[in-house]
């Protein structure tokens, strides 16, 4: 029997192919990464983190969520917490970012203090966003955000679950 040189290499060259596909290796978006997005990939927006579940908070994606530093709660009348970033990114930078974001999704601020951190306060109707930016060691930053948000007064109810009068 003759062996084919050719048919040997296209079925190797096609096994070790489809072995990095699986893997993980390889994905052909980054061969073709206009073929599954419908358009021009330029034209895409950055990518952007939201502080837990609330979408109304932007967080720069170079800030990391530090899980060790936050906390959350979440009750049939509350939800909220702490959560702490950080990342290698400057803390004026970082104030104007977060200023600009919060405008973006309709928070209002009303107030802000400067020491050797920035604190800032945003509310919103049944919702507050304190956030303290400091810098930190090795040239980081860090950014907590101290959210409260009362999912009660939203619907007129009170804490307890009863309607809020109105007299």
């Amino acid at each position: 029997m003759k062996k084919c040189p050719l048919i040997t290499k296209i079925l190797t060259f096609s096994l070790v192919v489809s072995t990095l596909f699986l893997s993980g290796c390889i994905n052909i978006m980054d061969f073709y990464p206009s073929a599954s997005m419908g358009g021009d990939v330029d034209m895409l927006p950055a990518v952007v983190s939201f502080a837990d579940d609330i979408k109304d908070i932007v967080v720069p994606v170079e800030m990391e969520w530090d899980r060790a530093k936050s906390m959350a709660i979440k009750t049939e009348s509350f939800h909220g917490g702490i959560w702490h970033y950080s990342g290698s990114v400057e803390t004026a930078s970082l104030k104007d970012y977060m200023s600009q974001a919060m405008e973006d999704s309709n928070w209002k601020l009303v107030g802000e203090a400067a020491s050797g951190d920035i604190m800032l306060a945003f509310i919103k109707p049944h919702k507050t966003c304190m956030m303290t930016i400091s810098e930190h060691e090795f040239s980081k930053t860090g950014l907590t955000l101290y959210v409260t948000i009362d999912k009660t007064a939203a619907i007129g109810l009170n804490p307890f679950g009863e309607a809020i009068s109105t007299k």
